[in-house]
């Protein structure tokens, strides 16, 4: 009969401490991760940058279907996840819905890595 023996878990308490930089709280990485979430499909983000490149810095939804060979109701549905996420504003004209980027919101979508 071969005995067990007991093996305790080496111990470094130099890892264990505290690095005195603040963490991301819940409500920062829910926003945070519904920034990623909107950004990790093609699809949107080609209307970023179809938005983006846009001559006077706004397009229709009307214009945005074509170029992603898409349904309208598909390429709505991209865009409000868009806005929901803070990196599109919506206007509404008459029948037709035009987009345009949030001022600064490329800017603190590349810093939201940084500040990790």
């Amino acid at each position: 009969m071969t005995s067990l023996q007991t093996v305790e878990p080496a111990v470094d308490n130099a890892c264990c401490a505290p690095s005195g930089q603040a963490a991301l709280d819940a409500e920062e990485a829910q926003r945070t991760a519904l920034v990623f979430k909107a950004l990790a499909d093609p699809n949107r983000l080609r209307l970023l940058s179809i938005v983006k490149g846009a001559g006077d810095g706004e397009a229709c939804v009307c214009d945005l279907t074509e170029p992603l060979d898409l349904s309208q109701p598909t390429v709505s549905h991209h865009l409000k996840i868009l806005v929901d996420a803070g990196l599109l504003h919506r206007e509404k004209r008459g029948t037709w819905a035009y987009y345009s980027l949030v001022p600064g919101a490329i800017e603190r979508t590349t810093g939201l890595l940084a500040s990790l």
